[in-house]
């Protein structure tokens, strides 16, 4: 009991126990990221549709059926079909053994299959349109988890980045508090500046405590996306940009338009003749009735069918039904058409702004750096109180955070942009 008990805290250990960074790269997140349940569940859903086409190719191969029977009947009965000139011989000539018995065992084989039956090319075409579309879903699906990933990791990297920026907001208020300390201490300043102070760097491990929830819910769907739990946020580089080459969030969608359309051809064909061949051998083996002895014979037929539905109300409507879920698909792509174009115009009109904020962000910073350090010196020389002092404190860490916040949407932005235009996101980032 006590092994398996501790068998059991293993297995709940196992995320804390495997490595925290095992990757340095994005492609090795989105390598892992394609051997994960999810995305092989897609994997199945385009070998099922492409069974489903083979499927269908198949009725139009050969069925073969072996057949053996025994049958007995109170009156003999033939074991072979008789010409007229035959059984006039059988008359004349009773002493032969003739093809009638009470006990017959029968055993051959028929084989039938399709001439002309024009619907099942058409629903092969259709079957072939939906693996098509199951692929297309498949390599969306794959462009939505990687854009998800490198989103999350700007995420991940703004996140730390605040920390940073906090951490050394905390310390440098530290070293201020220690010169207040002193002041305090020598009555040179009153103790509410102190507990002024304190309350600064309380808010600041508030701040910290949130942000460090926040990290920690981006890790975990990073996990969930790929299996790593990652400490920090790994390195990326915009080596590319979003490629305008038609929307291919739409193909899905394309393909299963086709395969609809094709189905609605089919349902008009099932209206139309088929022929169909056939062939059958059939052997009798018996005792003749007459005298007791075995009769072994056998027959061959071969032959073609035609069938035609006259009036078939039921596939009327199978054609009107497919009809509108044509329209019904028809219809979704406009819509999604419509708002892929606006939002497409929307993210780049975004990345343009956020460009031009990057670098007011960065002359920002760097002057609120240049304050930072002035309105320090002010307060030890007593000419700043310690409210404005922490105010340009709250200013430097407000800006950096716009500023990686910014590189966060910048980011975010162009990935949506990647899986709009399906564009490999390998070639915009490393």
């Amino acid at each position: 009991m006590k092994r398996l008990s501790g068998i059991f805290v293993f297995l709940l250990l196992i995320p804390v126990l495997l490595p925290a960074q095992t990757v340095q790269t994005v492609s090795e997140l989105f390598e892992l990221m394609r051997k994960r349940p999810d995305v092989l569940a897609d994997d199945i859903i385009y070998e099922r549709a492409g069974i489903n086409e083979q499927l269908v190719k198949s009725k139009l191969k050969p069925k073969v059926d072996l057949f053996g029977t025994y049958d007995y009947a109170t009156n003999p009965v033939g074991m072979v079909p008789i010409p007229p000139n035959d059984l006039i011989g059988l008359v004349q000539h009773r002493d032969e053994a003739q093809p009638f018995s009470h006990h017959i065992a029968r055993l051959g084989a028929s084989i039938s299959m399709p001439v002309f039956v024009k619907s099942i090319r058409t629903l092969a075409e259709k079957a072939k349109s939906m693996q098509l579309s199951a692929q297309a879903k498949k390599r969306l699906n794959i462009l939505q988890h990687e854009a998800t990933i490198v989103s999350l990791n700007a995420h991940l990297k703004y996140m730390n980045e605040m920390l940073k920026g906090l951490n050394q907001k905390r310390a440098s208020i530290l070293k201020t508090k220690e010169i207040i300390q002193i002041k305090v201490d020598n009555q040179r300043a009153p103790k509410s500046a102190l507990v002024k102070i304190n309350d600064a760097l309380n808010q600041i491990d508030l701040a910290i405590s949130n942000i460090q929830l926040n990290k920690s819910q981006a890790t975990s769907m990073i996990q969930q996306l790929s299996g790593v739990y990652l400490e920090s946020d790994i390195p990326m580089e915009q080596i590319g940009t979003f490629n305008e080459n038609g929307f291919a969030a739409l193909e899905p969608l394309q393909h299963k338009l086709k395969a609809q359309k094709l189905g609605v051809t089919a349902e008009k064909q099932k209206s139309k003749p088929a022929v169909f061949a056939k062939a059958n051998y059939n052997h009798s083996l018996g005792i003749a009735y007459n005298n007791d002895q075995l009769v072994n014979k056998g027959f061959a037929t071969i032959g073609f069918a035609v069938k035609m539905p006259i009036f078939d109300k039921v596939q009327s409507t199978k054609v009107l039904q497919a009809q509108l879920d044509v329209r019904e698909t028809e219809n979704l792509i406009s819509q999604k058409e419509i708002e892929l174009d606006a939002l497409a115009k929307q993210l780049q009109v975004n990345l343009q702004i956020i460009d031009q904020s990057l670098k007011l962000y960065q002359q920002s910073i760097d002057a609120k750096k240049e304050l930072l350090k002035i309105a320090k010196v002010a307060y030890n020389n007593n000419r700043m109180t310690i409210e404005d002092y922490l105010k340009y404190e709250d200013d430097l860490v407000l800006e950096e955070s716009k500023y990686y916040k910014s590189v966060a949407e910048k980011w975010q932005s162009l990935m949506k942009l990647a899986v709009i235009y399906g564009n490999d996101v390998e070639t915009i980032v490393k």
